[in-house]
């Protein structure tokens, strides 16, 4: 019985035609791939589809912007695209992918398109037909070699992870984009799963909505034994309005140099976002 139901389930959210997107390989002819950067600036942020939070009240009497459009969304979406403009690459959760609510707008492609990025990938995760596509999204300036979408377990199906490999192709920089379950059993499957894919690489950034805290992923998690450090200086993300919580995180292989990593104070969503500037180890284009 609870085979049957999780199999429906998972064709309800998730329907075997549904497609992720990205840019077009015409598009990227004059895309550099990652090549001697003295620096690489990330940003990752929950967008909540582009509708503005600024209080708890507004999860009910705003609750309805989840399914229809609203002009303000895309008034919102151009202020995230113009906060976007300064970063290299960027990791995006809770984006739509095209529907009634955005307006039929893609918006990581939107975003991509209003901030100037060559190259964006936008990963589909519950499919809800024409009134909601949620989504993951990756936006860069950089050409990735490699991108891998996977689907996370979990009781409820509709969680995913990207994963996008720069620079050397034997000893790439890695790039995990996922945003996990609410549950404490569900993030355990998922960081398990994830523990998976990154366990052969040596330069490797976790970026996302990880819906707990670092410290419980570093020390009491399936990566605990990743070789991953939290950023200095990093603390609550949620609610953007008054920051209670450290919902999202980026979370670093130790190798990696870091010369810059805050919250940034862009209350749009209701998640803050979070900035890092790095590089990689010294002599690592050389070698």
């Amino acid at each position: 019985m609870y085979r049957k139901f999780k199999r429906h389930l998972n064709q309800l959210l998730v329907p075997i035609n549904a497609g992720s997107q990205q840019s077009h390989p015409d598009d990227l002819i004059d895309t550099p791939f990652l090549d001697a950067a003295p620096s690489i600036r990330l940003l990752t942020y929950n967008i909540q589809v582009g509708i503005s939070t600024s209080s708890y009240r507004h999860y009910l009497t705003r609750s309805w912007q989840h399914v229809l459009p609203h002009r303000r969304r895309q008034e919102n979406l151009d202020k995230i695209a113009a906060f976007l403009s300064d970063y290299d690459m960027v990791a995006l959760q809770e984006v739509d992918g095209g529907s009634l609510r955005s307006g039929f707008i893609n918006q990581v492609e939107y975003l991509a398109s209003e901030g100037s990025f060559p190259f964006w990938y936008q990963q589909l995760n519950r499919n809800f037909g024409p009134v909601a596509k949620h989504s993951n999204g990756l936006l860069s300036r950089y050409r990735p070699f490699l991108v891998e979408e996977y689907r996370l377990p979990g009781l409820i199906p509709g969680r995913g992870v990207i994963l996008a490999q720069y620079g050397k192709k034997e000893d790439p920089l890695v790039l995990v984009i996922m945003h996990l379950s609410l549950s404490d059993s569900a993030q355990k499957q998922q960081l398990s799963f994830v523990r998976d894919l990154i366990s052969d690489f040596n330069h490797v950034v976790l970026m996302g909505d990880m819906n707990t805290h670092a410290e419980k992923i570093l020390h009491d998690s399936p990566l605990q034994d990743a070789g991953l450090v939290a950023l200095p200086g990093v603390s609550h993300t949620f609610p953007s309005w008054r920051p209670e919580k450290a919902l999202d995180h980026i979370l670093i292989s130790r190798g990696l140099l870091v010369k810059r990593a805050e919250v940034m104070t862009f209350p749009v969503s209701d998640h803050l976002p979070i900035a890092l500037e790095f590089a990689l180890p010294d002599g690592y284009y050389g070698a």
